[in-house]
């Protein structure tokens, strides 16, 4: 007997009027979060023209490319729900972190070319900036309340973009205040920030796709499901699960009666299955 369980949950406890509403919603955390990384792409490329400085130009760097990664995120989002059954017959589950792992391989892209391009020095506009870091904090407290994997994917953005706008701002009031190389200082910083997340996502979705084994209290407690959902389970015979992309896929094979009908050993094994 095999299935898919959510690496979150084991027993689904909602029902399918709620589940509805939390797709919907986790719908509309990946459609604002794409609505504003547009409205403060610009917002951020109108500073670094007025301003020249070399940490908000990073930064503008930064909001382009999470434009284009959330472009790819959405799309794969869209696609996986559209699936041919005989192409894939184990859905397009894998497709979630290869695509965050795009995502992540070009935000750590974006670090190393913040590292060459930050010997030059400019100055920036405050006001702009504090505005798209409050846009980005409060899309980051939305975000992060999913259990979604890809909608936590922006919840990292948003959070990470808090921390490289603060950065930026710093660097580059310290910089016009006192000594100009704060300014590149506080770019490069920023890059090797953007390199040191963005590698940790990279690894981190690279293992959930090397189907490695679920851990032990995973196990214990699908082991304990398993036991109590029919009494005329006699014992388990084998029981193992191992990651699947976003998910984990387990292998159940239990023991009945061999004098049980068979349809109602069927419906057994199917009730588990579900």
């Amino acid at each position: 007997m095999d299935g898919v369980n959510k690496h979150e949950g084991y027993i689904p406890t909602s029902s399918q009027e709620e589940r509805d509403f939390t797709r919907q919603r986790e719908q509309w955390a990946i459609s604002l979060s794409n609505i504003a990384n547009v409205v403060l792409l610009l917002s951020k490329i109108y500073a670094s023209y007025v301003s020249l400085s070399l940490a908000i130009i990073a930064s503008t760097m930064d909001s382009l490319l999470d434009l284009l990664s959330g472009i790819i995120i959405w799309w794969a989002a869209m696609s996986m729900k559209r699936v041919n059954k005989y192409i894939y017959p184990i859905g397009k589950k894998r497709r979630q972190p290869l695509e965050i792992m795009i995502f992540a391989c070009v935000m750590t892209m974006l670090g190393l070319e913040i590292i060459i391009e930050s010997s030059y020095k400019l100055l920036w506009v405050v006001g702009i900036m504090l505005t798209v870091t409050g846009i980005k904090f409060l899309l980051f407290i939305f975000c992060r309340q999913f259990d979604n994997k890809i909608v936590k994917a922006y919840a990292q953005d948003h959070f990470f973009d808090v921390i490289t706008n603060f950065v930026s701002l710093g660097a580059t009031l310290l910089a016009k205040a006192y000594v100009w190389w704060l300014d590149p200082i506080g770019a490069i910083l920023l890059a090797f920030y953007t390199i040191y997340i963005w590698a940790g996502t990279i690894i981190e979705n690279a293992q959930s796709l090397s189907s490695t084994s679920a851990p032990s209290n995973f196990l214990a407690k699908l082991t304990y499901l398993v036991w109590n959902h029919d009494r005329a389970i006699i014992k388990i015979k084998t029981i193992y699960a191992y990651t699947l992309g976003d998910y984990y896929f387990a292998k159940i094979d239990i023991v009945l009666s061999k004098d049980m009908l068979l349809w109602k050993a069927h419906d057994i094994g199917e009730l588990l299955q579900n």
